[in-house]
């Protein structure tokens, strides 16, 4: 009876200090200091592509530095600069099968100003045919990588131009692939090209703390840190978009995970934390985020958006997206008893949140990644407005639910723990 009552008491005591370590770099007072930074007026609103959004990575990259983490792969900077390419359609010529071919039936996605291709010139050959998703085929063969001549059935005549949302920002490529809305294949072809091209540069932030004993297996914790920018003055004469829960709030519980696992130093696994650009213009950082990784080398992602609000269900509790998709929300739940802190699965299946946010794209890699947030989709009222400001968040539910990102991961950190990976034919869309 006293081993028993002797064993309990100390298991008291442990879990008593770990509890007492964890509040004194994670709580209210620490996120409120960052949540406030990122989500200040003179960040304007964070937008891709401005002033603000490089001032706010500057900020990252800073916190990055202080929490001790490694820059990635050998990088002299926190910064993971690429470059996004913006074409604007100048003309488009072609002779097919000996006969002219009309510009509106053509359809070229390059970053090259001017593209000339014949049929001599090695291009694939692919075609979208009737009954076909016509975006989702485009989609595909665009991200094979490879140059391709595709033709397109004229049952699309009508939603043809609509395929030029595919090349709105690019990354930078030398493969191009050119559509002709054509029943027939073309014999022999060729073709010219041409578009006036802008790059504009784009920046990741990341930092690296190296694992032990599974040092080529990767976990990686994540969120997006830019927003919507400046928009129209309001009765207030407020224009800035603060996007204090979107998505301030993941940032900083990226930080702040990022200083919680640093001071542990016992991560198995090497942690990896991002924070990505241009989620709200189209997922280009996380995109090009996720090219850089061997995707069977990444054990989870844990994506972090929109925490600063209370979940349906209240304080102590979030959701996780997928969670049906693999195994890795009853990892997390296994890791949390005893604390008081639920995660449940998603309560808003018909909004897709599995596919709207960072984590996609890993996913549709296996991965298993994840978003965690408490966004009240039916009914978050502040959600892109210009009154999502930190003083609509709870910061000390904030707190608490990056603790429970921390503890619920550690199992997955220390390698004990490996979640199910994501099958292709559990993805619907």
């Amino acid at each position: 009876m006293r081993k028993i009552f002797f064993t309990g008491l100390l298991l008291s005591i442990t879990s008593f200090l770990f509890s007492q370590r964890i509040q004194k770099i994670i709580n209210a007072k620490k996120v409120e200091r960052i949540e406030r930074i990122l989500s200040a007026d003179d960040m304007q609103g964070r937008k891709a592509f401005t002033a603000g959004n490089e001032k706010a990575a500057a900020f990252i990259a800073g916190e990055f530095k202080k929490a001790g983490l490694q820059t990635y792969n050998g990088s002299n900077s926190y910064l993971q600069d690429f470059v996004m390419i913006q074409p604007k359609f100048i003309s488009a010529n072609a002779i097919v099968d000996g006969e002219n071919f009309p510009e509106k039936k053509i359809f070229a996605v390059t970053t090259q100003a001017s593209l000339k291709v014949t049929d001599q010139s090695g291009y694939g050959k692919a075609s979208i045919k009737k009954g076909d998703n016509l975006t989702s085929v485009a989609r595909e063969l665009i991200g094979r990588k490879e140059n391709l001549i595709v033709t397109v059935d004229t049952s699309f005549a009508a939603n043809f131009s609509k395929l030029g949302f595919l090349k709105r920002n690019m990354f930078q490529t030398e493969k191009s692939v050119i559509f002709l809305l054509t029943d027939k294949e073309p014999s022999t072809f060729s073709l010219e090209v041409k578009h006036e091209i802008k790059e504009s540069k784009l920046m990741n932030v990341i930092g690296v703390l190296p694992g032990k004993s599974l040092k080529e297996e990767y976990v990686i914790f994540s969120g997006h840190y830019d927003h919507l920018g400046i928009g129209k003055p309001n009765e207030q004469k407020d224009s800035i978009y603060n996007g204090a829960n979107d998505d301030a709030a993941g940032t900083t519980g990226v930080i702040m995970l990022a200083r919680y696992f640093a001071r542990q130093k016992n991560n198995e696994r090497t942690l990896v934390f991002a924070a990505f650009t241009a989620e709200e213009v189209g997922g280009f950082g996380s995109a090009y985020f996720s090219q850089q990784f061997d995707p069977v080398k990444v054990m989870a992602m844990f994506n972090v958006e929109m925490i600063g609000t209370q979940s349906k269900w209240g304080t102590n509790s979030a959701y996780i997206t997928g969670f049906e998709k693999t195994n890795m929300g009853e990892i997390l739940q296994k890791n949390l008893k005893g604390t008081g802190f639920t995660f449940y699965p998603d309560p808003y299946p018909d909004q897709h949140l599995f596919y709207r946010s960072d984590n996609a794209t890993l996913a549709k890699l296996g991965v298993p990644a994840h978003t965690i947030t408490t966004s009240k989709m039916d009914n978050e009222k502040y959600y892109h407005t210009l009154d999502d400001e930190i003083e609509t968040l709870d910061m000390t539910n904030m707190a608490a639910i990056i603790k429970a990102i921390a503890l619920s991961s550690r199992s997955i950190v220390n390698g004990s723990d490996t979640p199910s990976r994501v099958k292709a034919s559990s993805l619907d869309r």
